[in-house]
């Protein structure tokens, strides 16, 4: 048989650097179906789309390689959409096929037409339809390069017909993805650092946007004398090896991290777009540097917002920075870290109580393994994930921590463990959680991965 245009779909994908697709086959997908069992692209077959997207998201966001999901026509590929939000916020580059009904029956309201274009467009960086065969290599192109330099979600919409119809010649299209390397302008740098080379009480918030960037933000926080708190996404990459670490704020936070920001006169935000006003100092000056420039101000009024790659910019930064001598404000703050932190390793259970949630994590945290991944439901697991899980600069943690839905937890720890299957993957479980994609506990069994799955009573303390 002659090469058809789902070859195509697939070869581009492969060339991507697509190394699994989740999903469902149904009839209008046959066609992209056979092309991905003759490919390298593993085929992995969920119970319910919804699960696949959650796999495909947590594969995505560890690894940051583009990761797939393919669905039938109609209800198939819409159930993927809770899941595509949450790739989507979580800046994950997913691709998802997502299968039409045949051109000929578009705009005729048939059995199974749904307009994906209207749907999806509220959760992706792309999201067109192939209307020709010559226009395949080409969009496909597009949707995996978007995926990929935008971080977040392309869907590409196939009609039966077309991913059947024979291939055409087209221009050697290929996906270019590097990342360049962004700093703000000397002037901005020398702006900043005036600011904080006169200021005492400086408080470091510091966010997933500083992933990579680690020995960079704690050489910053050793400069200024400054406590750091984290938000809960960039917990990964700064809490470990950091003697300035005072934890979290907000409504999960402790009270060290509240205070360091509540008090501070200077708040260096660093790759945080922490969402909530009123954890912000009212008084305090602001210096926010994030890669977004749409993320600069939209959270609280700052004094300077500049436009970055955190790990670039604190480079630059670093040298235009005084060495700071009073270190009472960071004192302050570290010492009331280490009492809350020593106070809740110290629980027990009682002789006649339920375990209670938080005594169970922490007997988790002490006995998984030093690279373990942990994928929590939303609610409290994901808190006492957040609070009492140690990541040690090996470990990760993932939660719906942008979209707060429920679920993530089990389908999460699937993806994790089909792209690391070497590595100790923990799903740490709500009943209702893990009851909403139950079915997919099949998968685990079909793909043979040892995942380990904790079920935490919804009424538990």
């Amino acid at each position: 048989m002659s090469k058809r245009v789902a070859d195509v779909l697939v070869e581009t994908m492969c060339a991507a650097g697509v190394k699994t697709c989740y999903g469902i086959v149904g009839d209008t997908m046959n066609r992209i179906a056979h092309a991905l069992d003759s490919s390298p692209i593993e085929w992995v077959h969920m119970r319910h789309e919804e699960a696949g997207a959650f796999a495909a998201a947590a594969e995505a966001s560890l690894t940051g390689h583009l990761t797939a999901c393919a669905g039938s026509c109609g209800p198939g590929s819409l159930h993927f959409i809770n899941g595509l939000y949450e790739a989507n916020r979580n800046r994950a580059p997913v691709l998802l096929i997502a299968t039409q009904i045949v051109r000929q029956d578009l705009g005729f309201e048939s059995i199974q037409e749904i307009d994906f274009r209207d749907v999806f467009k509220g959760c992706s960086v792309y999201c067109e339809m192939i209307l020709t065969p010559e226009q395949a290599r080409r969009k496909t192109v597009a949707a995996c390069q978007a995926a990929l330099t935008k971080r977040g979600v392309a869907v590409l919409v196939v009609p039966a017909d077309i991913a059947n119809a024979p291939s055409h010649e087209e221009a050697p299209y290929a996906v270019h993805a590097s990342r360049p390397v962004i700093r703000p302008s000397d002037a901005d740098l020398d702006e900043i650092a005036a600011i904080l080379n006169e200021s005492e009480a400086i408080t470091i918030y510091a966010g997933a946007g500083c992933e990579g960037a680690h020995d960079e933000v704690v050489a910053t926080a050793a400069r200024l004398k400054a406590p750091m708190a984290y938000t809960s996404r960039g917990k990964d990459f700064l809490e470990y090896d950091n003697p300035y670490n005072v934890g979290m704020t907000g409504i999960i936070g402790g009270g060290a991290g509240y205070h360091a920001v509540l008090n501070c006169r200077v708040l260096l935000l660093l790759g945080a777009d922490f969402a909530w006003s009123q954890f912000y100092p009212d008084t305090a000056k602001i210096i926010q540097i994030d890669i977004d420039p749409t993320h600069l101000g939209r959270r609280h009024p700052v004094a300077i917002g500049a436009v970055g790659n955190i790990k670039a910019t604190l480079e630059a930064l670093l040298p235009r920075l005084e060495q700071h001598e009073d270190g009472a404000f960071l004192a302050a703050h570290v010492q009331r870290f280490q009492k809350e932190t020593a106070a809740a390793k110290a629980e027990m259970p009682g002789p006649d109580a339920a375990i209670s949630g938080t005594y169970v994590t922490k007997v988790i945290n002490k006995y998984a393994a030093e690279d373990a991944l942990f994928a929590a439901d939303d609610g409290t697991p994901v808190v006492w994930m957040l609070r009492h899980i140690d990541t040690g600069g090996k470990r990760r943690t993932f939660g719906s921590l942008l979209h707060g839905t429920m679920a993530t937890g089990m389908p999460s720890a699937l993806g994790l463990q089909k792209c690391q299957p070497g590595r100790q993957v923990i799903s740490l479980s709500g009943d209702g959680g893990l009851a909403m994609l139950l079915g997919d506990l099949l998968t685990t069994v079909q793909e043979n991965l040892p995942i380990k799955i904790v079920v935490y009573d919804n009424c538990c303390r």
